[in-house]
This record gives C-alpha cells, structure tokens and sequence, in this order.
C-alpha cells in the first residue's frame, strides 16, 4: 500500500475522516467547564528543577537508542549515531504572548546553548506548544536540517531559517536525514493554525523514523483514527512509538487521544515500548497534571503495553520497559 497525500478543500488541508476541531461552536461550553474546574491543572509544587548532564552526549547509547525528555513533545532522539530534536520548545509559555498563555511547569532542563550537536530538528506542526518563535530563531543560523509539514516552511523562514535547510513533506513523503536514517510523514488526525485566521492553511503529521537497526514513532499530536493501523500495517512493527496522553477532553476527542486512545493507538502501531509524551509540562486542559500518565499506567496493565517513562533531562537509554515515576513524588 501507499500512503495518498493530504487532502485540500481550497486552502484548507482535511483529516484523514472527518473531525470535529472543538471550533468555535464549543467555544462557551468550553470555557464554562474551565471556570468551574476545580482539578489540579497546574501543580501545586514546583516541578524540578531537572538538569541534564551533557557529558553523556560524548559517548554513543550501547545500543543505538537513547531518550532525552525536553519537555512536553521536545525530545533528543539518539537513533544509531543520529541525532533528531523534536517540537522544539524552549519558551516559558505557549502562546503568542510572552506574559499570558499556557505557562511551564519547569524549565528546559538543558539551555539551548549547550545542546549537543544536531542532525536534523523535526516540526510536525505549527501550534505554539510545537513550534516556538523564539526557539526557531535560536536554530536559524546554526546550518541544522529542518524537516517539517507542508507550509511550516513559511513561519521557519520568516524567522531566519535559509530555505535550503528546510525540506517539507507531505504524508507518506520520505526523505533521508542520513544515509541510513529515513524520515516519512505519515498522516496524522489534528489541524493547524497560529491565530484566528489561517486555520488548517499548513500541515500536521506524525513521523516514521527508520535505521537499518531502529524503527521508531513519533505520533506528535492526533486523535484516533484507523490510520493508525495502516501506518502499523505498513511501517511496523515499531520498537518505539512516542505517543501523546495529554491535553485531552471532552469536548475535544477528536484531535487528542487521552490515555486510552493512545494506548490503542500503540498496539494498532504494532508497537513494542510506548513513551508516553504531551504531558507534565504545560496546562492545556481541565484534568489534572499527572492525570495522563497515572491513566496510562492502569491501561497499560489491563493491555498489557510496556511503557519507556524517563525522567525529564536524564538521557536514557531505550532497553527496554523503564518506568521513573519522576512526578510521584511532586503530587499534592
């Protein structure tokens, strides 16, 4: 099978089915139930302060897969001698505003100054929680591949990235970032949009990463859909998918999974380990912080998945199921 490119209805690009956005429509209900939500949406301790130890970076994981949690979905995936940044976000808040908006749980636990070296950063779409003005604008003139959805190109571009760093692809779109690691966007169930405007004018996707020793799976944000079986199907079975658990809602099932979903998601994906990412660091729902991860322990059991859970900052190496139970000790 092949995957079809993404749809379009004029400027617009279309879900894989059809897909209630939480739009304007739900806009009230929505906001009543934030009014009255009375969960622990932001913890009540300080979380962290998480610090990685760079030195790590100077010798290879044993077995070619290691983890580094940024926060949120920004990753450092070490993948057989490559080096991939995912989503990277460094701002305090997820918004367009610097003094308002979804607001870190904790600091990045590395500056962006002392990443390590980089073989390709990855954009699956364009909200704020993903791609970071000021993060992108850090990166620009560092001469690092980006690789992106369709349209993401003109926010990176406008923020200084050279255009002959920046390859887009549209679902079931490869490219190599080296010439044993391929990179495939594969559909994702979301949509797109910076402002009040221009809604669903870019791409969203999730990701196939692929070594002659790895494959692995970076879901970005989506809600469930069948695709997620063809993408099994086609590309598994996966000895990694990164899965997002957070962020989800009642009023909003179709464009984020929740626990539950993302869970099926994973053993539709043929997967092996599920990391679970989209939580912990930013407050974009009404449940409580540590609820995603807390409900995915519980699915986990009853579906008998396997979950890799590091620790914020802590570069960890993917042997296999690994769980450490970093926000336990930050509930109230």
């Amino acid at each position: 099978m092949s995957f079809e490119s993404a749809r379009k209805k004029g400027k617009k690009y279309l879900n894989p089915i059809p897909t209630d956005e939480a739009g304007f429509g739900k806009m009230i209900p929505i906001l009543r139930e934030y009014i009255n939500n009375k969960a622990e949406t932001v913890p009540q301790k300080q979380l962290g302060p998480f610090k990685t130890d760079t030195s790590v970076y100077q010798k290879e994981p044993k077995n070619g897969l290691r983890i580094t949690l940024i926060g949120h979905s920004s990753l450092i995936i070490e993948i057989d001698g490559k080096r991939i940044l995912t989503d990277p976000v460094w701002s305090q808040r997820a918004s367009f505003l610097s003094f308002m908006g979804p607001k870190r749980f904790f600091d990045p636990p590395l500056p962006l100054s002392e990443l390590p070296r980089l073989d390709a950063i990855l954009i699956s779409h364009d909200h704020y929680d993903h791609l970071d003005k000021e993060s992108i604008k850090f990166f620009a003139d560092k001469q690092i591949p980006f690789f992106c959805s369709i349209g993401v190109s003109e926010h990176l571009e406008r923020w200084g990235v050279l255009r002959n760093f920046i390859t887009q692809l549209d679902w079931g779109d490869s490219a190599m970032i080296t010439n044993d690691c391929v990179l495939t966007a594969t559909p994702a169930r979301h949509f797109s949009g910076r402002g009040i405007t221009g809604r669903n004018e870019t791409l969203w996707a999730s990701f196939v990463i692929k070594t002659s020793r790895h494959n692995i799976f970076f879901g970005a944000d989506s809600g469930w859909f069948p695709g997620f079986k063809d993408i099994g199907d086609y590309f598994g079975p996966f000895d990694l998918t990164m899965l997002e658990i957070g962020a989800y809602g009642k009023y909003w099932p179709d464009i984020h999974m929740g626990p539950d979903r993302a869970s099926d998601a994973h053993l539709a994906l043929k997967g092996k380990l599920m990391m679970p990412i989209h939580w912990g660091t930013f407050n974009l729902s009404t449940h409580a912080w540590y609820d995603p991860i807390e409900h995915l322990l519980l699915y986990a059991k009853t579906k008998n998945i396997e979950l890799f859970i590091p620790e914020p900052g802590k570069p960890t190496e993917v042997n296999g199921p690994f769980n450490s139970e970093w926000w336990v000790k930050y509930k109230s």
